[in-house]
C-alpha cells in the first residue's frame, strides 16, 4: 500500500512546540551545518510556525480552540521556546518572521486558568527586553519586527518598569531621531506605549525637560514632527489632564512651542498645503495668540509672539489652496 494514500496525522499543540524547539536549536547552531540541510530545516520551521499561528488564531473557517491554545502557551513558556523564537528572528525568512511576530504577540495575551503566564515569564527573563530594544539598531525590516514585539512586552508592567529604570529610556530619544523614518516612527509608537503604561511616573519635570531638549528642539524636521504628534497625543489624552495643565503652565515649554510655530510661519518656502492651513485658520490663530500668555512678563517671548502674529496677518492664499476645508480647518 502506498504511503501517499494516508495523510500525516496533525501534531498536537505540545508536539508542535517540541518540533519547533528542535528546529530552532538546529537553525541557531550554525557550526558544521551544511547549507542545503539548513535550508530544509528553515522551510520546515516556517511551516511549523504557521501551524502554531493557526492554532492560536484559527484558520479563517473555525475559531481557535481554548484548550489547544492553553496547552500550546504552557509548553512554549515551560521549555523556554519563547526565548528561542525571539533570538532566532534574524535567521527567519520574512514570511516566517511575520508569522512568528503574530505568535509572540498572541502568546503574551493568552490566559491559562485566568493567569497571564507571559507576564510572570517576562518578569523572570527581563534580559529579553534588552535583546528586543537593541533590535532598533538593526537594519531594515528586522528592526520593525523587534519594535512590534517590544510594544507587546512593555504592555506588561514588569517590562515597562524595567525600560524606565534602565538606560533604554534614554536610548529611545536616540532611536526617535534615527535617519530611517520608518524605524524612527516605530520607535515613537513604542515610546507612546511605554508612556501610557507608566504615565504617572513619566510625567515629571525631568521627563519633559529631556523630551523638549532632545526631540522638540532637534535639528531634524522628522524628529520634531514625530515629537509634536506624540506630545499632542500625550497632552490631549483626557486621562492626562493634570499633566497637560502643568505642561502649559511652564514658560519654558511655551517658548519652545512658540519657536516651533514661528518656524512654520516664518519659513519663506512654505509648501502650499501649510499656507492653506494657516490661512484657513488665520482668524482662530490670531484670536488665540492675542490672548496667549498675556499674564507673563517675558520680553523675548512677547517679541517672538508678535513676530508670529505679523507673519500670520501677512499670509495670503497661494496657487494651490486646499480642496476641502475638512483637510485645512483646525477645530477649536
Amino acid at each position: 500500500m502506498k504511503k501517499g494514500l494516508f495523510k500525516q496525522k496533525p501534531r498536537t499543540p505540545v508536539e508542535l512546540v517540541h518540533h519547533a524547539r528542535e528546529l530552532l536549536i538546529f537553525v541557531n547552531n550554525k557550526t558544521g551545518t551544511r547549507e542545503h540541510k539548513r535550508e530544509e530545516k528553515l522551510v520546515d520551521l516556517s511551516k511549523t510556525i504557521l501551524e502554531i499561528r493557526t492554532v492560536l488564531y484559527g484558520n479563517g473557517e473555525s475559531e481557535p480552540h481554548p484548550d489547544a491554545c492553553s496547552q500550546l502557551t504552557q509548553e512554549f513558556f515551560k521549555e523556554d521556546t519563547f526565548r528561542l523564537l525571539i533570538i532566532s528572528l534574524p535567521n527567519l525568512k520574512l514570511g516566517a518572521r511575520q508569522d512568528a511576530t503574530h505568535v509572540i504577540a498572541n502568546l503574551q495575551r493568552q490566559r491559562v486558568n485566568s493567569r497571564l503566564i507571559a507576564s510572570q515569564y517576562l518578569e523572570n527573563n527581563l534580559d529579553l527586553v534588552d535583546v528586543l530594544i537593541h533590535g532598533y539598531e538593526e537594519d531594515g525590516d528586522i528592526a520593525l519586527t523587534y519594535g512590534a514585539i517590544t510594544r507587546e512586552c512593555i504592555r506588561h508592567q514588569s517590562g515597562a518598569r524595567y525600560v524606565l529604570e534602565s538606560e533604554h529610556m534614554k536610548k529611545f530619544f536616540d532611536y526617535i531621531q534615527m535617519p530611517n523614518f520608518e524605524i524612527a516612527s516605530d520607535a515613537v509608537a513604542t515610546f507612546k506605549v511605554e508612556y501610557d503604561q507608566l504615565k504617572l511616573l513619566l510625567s515629571g519635570c525631568q521627563f519633559f525637560k529631556e523630551y523638549n531638549s532632545q526631540l522638540l528642539e532637534s535639528t531634524s524636521y522628522f524628529t520634531r514632527r514625530n515629537a509634536i504628534k506624540l506630545l499632542g497625543d500625550i497632552l490631549l489624552d483626557r486621562s492626562n489632564c493634570a499633566v497637560m495643565v502643568r505642561y502649559v503652565s511652564s514658560l519654558d515649554n511655551m517658548r519652545i512651542l512658540m519657536n516651533l510655530l514661528r518656524l512654520f510661519v516664518a519659513n519663506q518656502n512654505k509648501p502650499p498645503e501649510v499656507v492653506s492651513i494657516l490661512v484657513t485658520n488665520k482668524h482662530k490663530l490670531l484670536k488665540f495668540l492675542g490672548n496667549f500668555n498675556n499674564d507673563k512678563a517675558d520680553e523675548q517671548f512677547q517679541a517672538d509672539k508678535q513676530q508670529v502674529i505679523s507673519e500670520i496677518i501677512s499670509l495670503k492664499q497661494k496657487d494651490h489652496p486646499c480642496t476641502s476645508l475638512d483637510n485645512c480647518e483646525v477645530p477649536c
